[in-house]
């Protein structure tokens, strides 16, 4: 078998993969009568059911898409409702349509980014954690620091009136947990301790 002949089936197999979950979702309602179109669409719905947040460039990579290809399918389930998406700087984020409040969406954003994901952990973690905390806990400088608290203050996600405090932690810590496995190693790790940060009064 060729190497070309490896990737095409390797990139074959991880659409499939993918698209069985978006055929199961409840808005996948685009089909028509080219199986590898309708497959595609399955696929990138499947995919954002599982990674909600997840940027163009990440989807296309991830599912091993051609640039045009991408941009095709995307624009259909935009235009299906399928999917809905968010501006975040310089990305276009993409998430299942009415799944997830403007909180939830800007909130998966900063997840999918490793330092301000590192640095929201850590707090949750830890909400007397200090700036030098954090750099040493995630080997970043600072000044690195400093930069993503005031983005995550902008966003609305961090209090820095005294100190740093995650707003809404239960919301982000729901969000963690039920997509730990998209968001890495440190995330998965804090899901499988994640009781001992949630408090309940009845």
């Amino acid at each position: 078998m060729s190497e070309r002949s490896d990737v095409d089936e390797n990139k074959r197999a991880t659409l499939r993969r993918f698209a069985v979950l978006g055929a199961a979702t409840p808005l996948a309602t685009l089909r028509d009568d080219d199986g590898d179109e309708s497959e595609v669409r399955d696929a990138i719905a499947g995919y954002v059911a599982t990674t909600p947040g997840a940027h163009f460039s990440k989807i296309r990579d991830d599912l091993q898409l051609g640039t045009g290809e991408a941009q095709h399918h995307l624009r259909e389930l935009l235009d299906a409702k399928t999917l809905e998406s968010r501006r975040d700087g310089d990305y276009r984020r993409f998430y299942p349509t009415e799944q997830f409040s403007a909180f939830e969406q800007v909130a998966l954003g900063y997840l999918r980014r490793e330092t301000p994901r590192g640095m929201l952990i850590e707090l949750l973690r830890d909400p007397a954690a200090t700036g030098s905390d954090l750099a040493d806990a995630l080997d970043v400088s600072r000044p690195t620091v400093s930069k993503y608290a005031a983005s995550l203050e902008e966003a609305g996600l961090l209090d820095r009136e005294d100190g740093y405090a995650v707003r809404q932690p239960e919301t982000v810590i729901t969000l963690l947990v039920r997509y730990a496995d998209s968001f890495g190693e440190r995330a998965a790790s804090f899901a499988a301790q994640a009781d001992g940060f949630i408090s309940f009064d009845p």
